[in-house]
C-alpha cells in the first residue's frame, strides 16, 4: 500500500512558475516509475509527464513539452514536477500516480497509485 500527496499548487500568473512535490509513504516492493496527469473542468484527465524507475528515461506530452520537466534524481520519497511558462490551458487539478515495473507509461489505467490531486490556476 502506497499513499501518495500532492502540494505546491496555487495561482499563477501567465508565464509565471510553479513547482509542485509529491510525497509517497508506505512501503513498495521491486521497481516502480512515477507520472504527473491533470484534469481541467469538463475535460478527462491527461498524461502530463513520467519518468522511469532508473529516473533514465522521461515523457512528456506535447503540450508541456519544453515547459515541465521531471527531475531525473528525485528521492524514494519524493517526487517533483518544475512548470515554467505556465499558460491559462495548464490551469487544472495536477495528480502524481506510480505504476508497478521499469517501463515508461503514459497509460492512466496502468498507475496503481493516485495522490487526491492539487490545484494549479493560472490567470491571463
Amino acid at each position: 500500500q502506497v499513499q501518495l500527496v500532492e502540494s505546491g499548487g496555487g495561482l499563477v500568473q501567465a508565464g509565471g512558475n510553479l513547482r509542485l512535490s509529491c510525497a509517497a509513504s508506505g512501503r513498495i516492493f521491486g521497481a516502480y516509475g512515477m507520472g504527473w496527469f491533470r484534469q481541467a473542468p469538463g475535460k478527462e484527465r491527461e498524461f502530463v509527464a513520467s519518468i522511469s524507475w532508473s529516473g533514465a528515461s522521461t515523457a512528456y506530452a506535447d503540450s508541456v513539452k519544453g515547459r515541465f520537466t521531471i527531475p531525473r534524481d528525485y528521492g524514494k520519497d519524493t517526487m517533483y514536477l518544475q512548470m515554467n511558462s505556465l499558460k491559462s490551458e495548464d490551469t487544472a487539478v495536477y495528480y502524481c500516480a506510480s505504476v508497478r515495473g521499469t517501463s515508461l507509461s503514459m497509460i492512466a489505467r496502468q498507475y496503481d497509485y493516485w495522490g487526491q490531486g492539487t490545484q494549479v490556476t493560472v490567470s491571463s
